[in-house]
């Protein structure tokens, strides 16, 4: 039975999940969006959300988790930056926005964006 089980598998192992979520919020947090697949793109808002609402708190431990899990010093500081933006706000930073599908494999195109 699959219950509470709320990790999508996304068709990967667990290494690769885990590298692909990293990339995927390293260059989120560069650009401010991605473009990608919805099922991906729901992941991606889970870990993003998250890193936001740690970096809110604004200390040294919470620096130190952040970078735990980005492990780029660059990106760190983005998404402490980032959350200053956020700090009325207690959550929904990101929104997903429906932009068509795929060619190749009809997959759900979406761009995932801060508010």
């Amino acid at each position: 039975m699959r219950h509470k089980k709320d990790i999508k598998k996304l068709g990967r192992n667990k290494s690769h999940r885990k590298a692909l979520m990293r990339n995927m919020t390293i260059s989120f947090f560069q650009n401010q969006k991605v473009t990608t697949t919805l099922a991906k793109a729901k992941q991606l808002k889970r870990i993003v959300e998250r890193l936001i609402t740690i970096a809110k708190g604004g200390t040294l431990s919470d620096y130190r988790r952040i970078n735990q899990f980005v492990n780029h010093p660059e990106t760190t500081k983005k998404i402490i930056d980032v959350s200053k933006k956020f700090s009325d706000r207690k959550g929904g930073y990101t929104q997903i926005i429906k932009v068509g599908i795929r060619k190749g494999d009809s997959a759900e195109k979406v761009i995932l964006k801060l508010l």
